[in-house]
């Protein structure tokens, strides 16, 4: 058990003050300690008798003498607490003992005794006991402090022991004597206050006219007590903590030096009640519950304690209020200089909490934080406003330059000027990079002093104070942070400590985030490079294409588009994604796009084509899989026919129509699909829209695909009902120049309609976890009179028709200078089908960018050029095909086969 630190002074100062004392006074003085400290309503001492005699009362405090006259002896065999106690030479706690029980007399109901016992080297002398209500085990506290009483009085008792008959007498005249003497107490207190007043009535000192023996000898004029010659009273007077006492009718009967200070001098206190000092004082204006405390604390009977402001002089005290039996002591002591410590601890505390926050906010922020601009941003939000500074910027070495990597609150000029700044110069971010320590500079005349040569920066920057702080990685000091401040400043110790710290976990940020930069960039590069550079400018469709890398990480993805020219005026809409990430994706990504390009060109239906690229990628390995959307748009029949692999379905946009995705559900990936695959089939009447996007723009952790197509839908809806000023319709009558201008301007529709898509459904502040790609195809369909078509006869006169259809059909479309050329590749594409095909043989003109002639026959024999001899008489028709025409080919069809030749219409 232990006490406390008021306690435990307590004990102390009543030990000092006793020293002198021995015998009857020594253990009555320790008794009567021993019951104010525990707060009990009394005590007694017993001492073992010589021989086998019993124990003794020696000493008794505040028991009526009929209590204390059943325990004048007790047994030293017997069950009573002080019996046992001195038995077992340890404490012993006796709750309620009865009278016949066996456990000593009776003491009051509800009551418990508390028995320490007396113990010298020697031997166990006796017992000191304490009578305690209500019958609870006493406080640790409480329970220390009488043993420690207890500990204190026992040796000085030795070789004193108890007369029978004396000791005897001595319990009967203490408990008679002490009753005797409150009484006489009382009565003295009841005269005094008379001659007080007769006193003060008669204008004398209330100290004058009194005779000293009857008044116990007190100086009622100066500021010694009632009991100014006891030597109690006199350790109490010396005490450095207030103390005083009042009775039961609250008049104060005592005060030591310090209590003056709190509630007067002696001579307007003393026989006065303690109401009548606190309104002298106004104390109940200051502390109105104050009164309140000393009233609730005299009824409980139980110690109390609290802080108080005393209002006489602002100063904190600890009060300690301990009811007696005939009234209430109180300990008040000064904790002023505790509080303010205290205080000043608090203080420091909270401000190490918000140092830890503030770093534990910046660590966060930082950890978040990817790019440079990220990284400043960061620094900016959680630096700046707690130190009231109003810019940063971040200045890293490269080589012997120093480079601008981010900045906020600087004017732009002013940044300029100073990027690319040498190294080698004087100035403080050099000083700080060879020194690797940070520097202060606390206004602008001492920016001058120091750096002379940059004299005017201050005035460019709008700042007049700095912290120049080293970005130290690794050991490796990589720049410089500078924080400003807007007017002069002067940062303390703990300001500057706290900016030194930050700027550790700044530079490890920093040099993450210029790592990240750099491999974003080459990311970013290498994936832009395995993109189309430029859509090609078609005819039969305006596309606009956009790539949004992955916003967190730094590999780059495996997703692609691209649009094939095909013949007849034809087109190949192409999207797809390599599953995963990294530079092998991407690989996998070029490889797949060129097979696709090698592919179409072989003309193959879409079915087909992801048949043989299903190939391609099983080939790969096990765990490569891709998905691709192959879709071709046939501007003569303003269709369009599409397979998928795995790939969300393209969205169609029809002028006047609702949003729809056309298809079913698409078949297996690209290395897990079993073909054949389905083909769809869609009408897509002029200026329709179709969509084509990876997973990434419409699925993520936080969205299904399900809600993210309903999303894209709407997207597109709301994008399509504003049209751009490229959107309107081209109509029949635009040709060459008028059509291209039509062009350009549906092409800048489309590329705001991309943005806007992008910005709905990827905001540009979202983190993605993944790429996307999005390509969208406004369709212009071949208008009817730009198309003709014959059947032609099977056998030699089937050449000279199709001259004839040649030479009409291009005089009415005013193109008769093509006549001669046309009219030669015809016959030869004529001839051919009739000596190597089979009937019947058709003959088409299409006018689009170009003049294309198709001749298609039943055949599925594909012509290949022949390089004949000098004295061979044919085979010469390919050769003579390839050199007039632009370009040309064969293609299969669902009946045969078509080859065709494109000519420029200039």
């Amino acid at each position: 058990m232990g006490m406390d630190v008021a306690i435990a002074t307590r004990i102390r100062m009543i030990t000092e003050a006793g020293d002198g004392l021995s015998g009857p006074d020594l253990l009555g003085f320790a008794l009567d300690h021993a019951v104010t400290e525990t707060g009990g309503l009394g005590g007694m001492a017993h001492l073992r008798g010589t021989g086998a005699r019993p124990l003794l009362l020696a000493a008794v405090h505040g028991l009526i003498r009929t209590v204390a006259r059943d325990w004048e002896e007790v047994e030293p065999d017997g069950a009573s607490a002080p019996a046992r106690a001195m038995a077992q030479g340890a404490p012993v706690w006796a709750p309620t003992p009865g009278a016949g029980d066996g456990t000593g007399p009776a003491l009051p109901a509800g009551s418990g005794l508390l028995a320490v016992p007396l113990i010298t080297p020697e031997e166990v002398t006796g017992a000191l006991s304490v009578l305690m209500v209500p019958a609870e085990r006493p406080a640790p506290e409480r329970w220390a402090a009488v043993e420690a009483l207890a500990a204190w009085a026992a040796p000085r008792l030795r070789g004193d022991p108890p007369d029978r008959d004396q000791d005897r007498g001595r319990g009967r005249d203490q408990g008679r004597g002490r009753d005797q003497d409150q009484d006489r107490d009382q009565d003295q207190d009841r005269g005094r206050d008379r001659d007080q007043d007769q006193g003060q009535g008669q204008g004398q000192d209330p100290g004058q006219g009194q005779d000293p023996g009857r008044d116990g000898g007190r100086d009622r004029g100066g500021t010694r007590t009632l009991m100014a010659d006891d030597q109690v009273s006199q350790a109490l007077w010396h005490m450095s903590d207030a103390f005083f006492a009042v009775d039961s009718d609250w008049r104060v009967t005592f005060v030591n030096g310090e209590a003056e200070r709190l509630l007067g001098t002696s001579r307007t206190t003393l026989g006065r009640t303690l109401w009548d000092a606190f309104a002298r004082l106004r104390v109940d204006d200051a502390e109105p519950d104050l009164r309140s405390r000393y009233r609730r604390a005299a009824e409980s009977g139980t110690p109390v304690g609290f802080e108080v402001r005393w209002p006489t002089d602002q100063r904190w005290y600890s009060m300690r209020l301990v009811p007696v039996p005939n009234g209430l002591t109180v300990y008040a002591a000064d904790i002023t200089a505790s509080r303010a410590h205290e205080a000043e601890r608090a203080a420091a505390e909270r401000a190490a909490a918000e140092r830890t926050a503030r770093i534990g906010e910046l660590t966060d922020a930082l950890a978040q934080a990817l790019t440079m601009r990220d990284v400043v941003n960061a620094i900016a939000d959680r630096v700046l406003p707690p130190f009231g500074a109003s810019g940063i910027v971040v200045q890293l070495i490269e080589g012997r330059v120093i480079r601008i990597a981010g900045a906020v609150g600087y004017p732009q000029p002013f940044l300029e000027s100073i990027d690319g700044a040498s190294i080698d110069d004087v100035s403080p971010v050099a000083e700080v990079y060879h020194t690797g320590a940070p520097a202060f500079v606390e206004s602008v005349e001492e920016y001058t002093a120091r750096y002379p040569a940059m004299a005017g920066r201050p005035a460019a920057a709008h700042k007049q104070a700095w912290a120049f702080l080293p970005l130290i990685v690794s050991g490796r000091n990589i720049g410089c942070s500078v924080v400003a401040f807007a007017e002069p400043r002067r940062l303390n110790a703990e300001e500057r400590a706290l900016l030194t710290a930050l700027s550790g976990l700044m530079g490890q940020a920093i040099e993450r985030a210029r790592l990240y930069d750099i491999e974003h960039t080459r990311a970013k590069e290498l994936q832009r490079g395995l993109l189309p550079r430029a859509l090609p400018s078609l005819s039969s469709v305006t596309t606009a294409a956009r790539y949004l890398p992955a916003s967190e990480g730094i590999e780059v993805g495996g997703d692609w588009y691209d649009v094939i020219p095909l013949s007849g005026a034809r087109v190949a809409l192409v999207i797809g994604d390599v599953m995963g990430h990294g530079l092998s994706e991407a690989a996998t990504m070029g490889r797949l796009r060129t097979a696709v390009n090698t592919l179409a060109e072989l003309e193959f239906p879409p079915a087909e084509l992801l048949t043989r690229l299903n190939d391609l990628v099983s080939d790969l390995g096990d765990n490569l899989y891709a998905t691709c959307l192959y879709a071709v748009y046939d501007p003569a029949r303003a269709t369009c026919v599409f397979s998928s692999a795995g790939h969300p379905p393209p969205a169609v946009v029809r002028p006047g129509h609702p949003v729809r995705f056309a298809g079913g559900a698409p078949d297996p990936p690209l290395g897990a699909a079993q073909p054949p695959f389905e083909t769809t089939e869609v009408s897509l009447e002029e200026g329709s829209l179709l969509v084509l996007y990876t997973d990434g723009l419409v699925e993520s952790a936080a969205r299904d695909i399900d809600r993210g197509m309903r999303h894209l839908a709407s997207a597109l809806s709301s994008a399509t009902r504003a049209p751009g000023p490229g959107d309107a319709r081209r109509d029949g009558d635009q040709r060459d120049g008028d059509q291209r201008d039509g062009d350009r301007g549906g092409n800048a529709s489309l590329e705001r309609l991309c943005d806007e898509v992008l910005a709905e459904l990827l905001p540009e502040k979202q983190l993605t976890a993944d790429d996307a790609a999005l390509l969208i195809a406004r369709t212009h369909a071949l208008a009817s009179d730009h198309i003709a078509a014959w059947p032609l006869s099977e056998g030699p006169i089937a050449a000279g028709e199709a001259r004839d259809h040649v030479r009409d059909q291009l005089t009415h479309w005013e193109l008769a200078s093509l006549t001669p050329i046309t009219e030669l590749l015809v016959s030869e594409l004529v001839a051919n089908a009739i000596r190597h095909g089979k009937g019947p043989i058709g003959l088409r003109l299409l006018r689009g960018e170009g003049l294309i002639c198709e001749v298609t026959d039943c055949s599925l024999t594909t012509p290949r050029i022949r390089h004949a001899a000098e004295t061979d008489e044919g085979g010469r028709g390919l050769q003579l095909v390839s050199a007039l025409s632009q370009r040309w080919g064969t293609r299969y069809t669902p009946t045969g086969k078509c080859i065709w030749t494109e000519q420029p219409l200039t």
